[in-house]
């Protein structure tokens, strides 16, 4: 039931997603702050120490600022556009697949950059993304960003890492010996389509995919074929970030698409993990914080933009989670992310990277894509509704 009601979610979203988006007028002045604030966000992207001490960037903006923050995780950006469509919320850190729909199904409003005084040291590859930005009006702060890595058991490929995402894709034996059959995980998202077709892409290139993300019908159904061969190997679709990391320590998974943040936590319990960037590329996020367009706490919505663009929270985040700082600046100097980190987290990988964004029927690659509603009744289909 629960698949079903995103879908439906998903499904009005993205029929809404063809209308145009009408921008609503955006905040003229900061005010003051009005002692709360509630942000949807991924797991692990708002830390107060509860978890480490060292990994804290919420206590001193409540002291400075007085708002108390409260979080809903969400492990999907279809759970995330569903909450931002019933309300209640102020912020949410969307993801590319999340954020235009958030903008068409006018759930999110504009945002005054005026106002956030950090907003020009933003990294100019980000400033005017098209995840946030339409019609050059913006409709959020970037956040972070990173790419949708290869997790693997060291001890499964001990000789050397897997180079290509065909272990997660095509069965085949490992170099422990074993069939990858039963041994590998897959993303429990529509969004995860686009990893079979980023695997094309390199290896059928007489399909034509020049975007993952933009489909004519031959190259989805195409892609679709993939994922059915891949459903014969899963073990389990994954969201749940702490599902996923105890079934690499517990119940024998060797080799999944994952998030660093996964990899690190694992690394961090001296589990045998670790990840890699394959050959063929990746699909990854950058996340923006957006503001509701029925917030009623925008001031400290403001003041909260502002605090994240900080290169000390940039780098906290970016250390604990594993990502890349939206900020440059945060890359040197910061004690927990270290002067190494943006490098090893994809800050010189953007260009390789395929973000995520909404698939939508009228595309650029090609003109007439397949839509993402039925990317979400395709892929349920696939996966044979868990």
């Amino acid at each position: 039931m629960k698949k079903i009601l995103k879908s439906c979610t998903a499904l009005t979203l993205s029929l809404a997603f063809s209308a145009p988006a009408f921008a609503q007028e955006p905040l003229k002045e900061l005010g003051k702050g009005e002692g709360e604030l509630s942000i949807v966000a991924w797991a692990g992207y708002i830390e107060r120490g509860e978890t480490d001490k060292a990994y804290d960037w919420v206590t001193g903006f409540e002291e400075k600022t007085g708002c108390k923050v409260s979080v809903k995780t969400a492990a999907t950006s279809d759970e995330m556009v569903a909450l931002m469509n019933e309300g209640g919320f102020d912020l949410v850190t969307a993801s590319g697949d999340a954020s235009l729909r958030l903008v068409a199904g006018k759930r999110v409003q504009p945002i005054n950059t005026a106002l956030i005084p950090s907003w020009s040291t933003i990294d100019e590859r980000l400033q005017n993304a098209p995840w946030h930005t339409v019609k050059d009006v913006h409709y959020g702060t970037p956040y972070v960003w990173g790419p949708n890595v290869l997790m693997y058991n060291t001890e499964a490929f001990k000789d050397e890492a897997p180079k290509s995402w065909k272990v997660v894709f095509e069965e085949m034996t490992l170099p422990d010996g074993k069939s990858n059959k039963g041994r590998v995980q897959a993303y429990d998202g529509p969004i995860h389509v686009a990893d079979a077709a980023n695997y094309l892409m390199a290896h059928k290139p007489e399909l034509g995919i020049k975007d993952p993300f933009e489909l004519n019908e031959d190259q989805y159904k195409a892609a679709l074929d993939v994922l059915r061969v891949q459903r014969t190997l899963a073990s389990r679709y994954w969201h749940d970030a702490m599902i996923q990391i105890d079934d690499f320590k517990n119940e024998g998974v060797v080799a999944s698409g994952s998030w660093p943040f996964q990899v690190n936590l694992l690394k961090a319990e001296k589990q045998p993990i670790a990840s890699v960037f394959p050959e063929e590329g990746a699909t990854g996020w950058a996340d923006t914080t957006m503001l509701h367009a029925e917030s009623t706490h925008p001031n400290c919505a403001y003041m909260w933009m502002e605090h994240t663009l900080s290169p000390k929270v940039q780098g906290d985040v970016s250390a604990w989670f594993g990502t890349v700082p939206s900020v440059p600046a945060a890359c040197k100097g910061n004690e927990l992310l270290t002067d190494e980190g943006c490098a090893n987290n994809g800050y010189n990988d953007f260009e390789k990277i395929k973000f995520w964004k909404t698939p939508v029927s009228k595309c650029e690659s090609q003109g007439e894509c397949v839509p993402y509603h039925r990317w979400v009744s395709d892929y349920i289909g696939v996966i044979g509704g868990r």
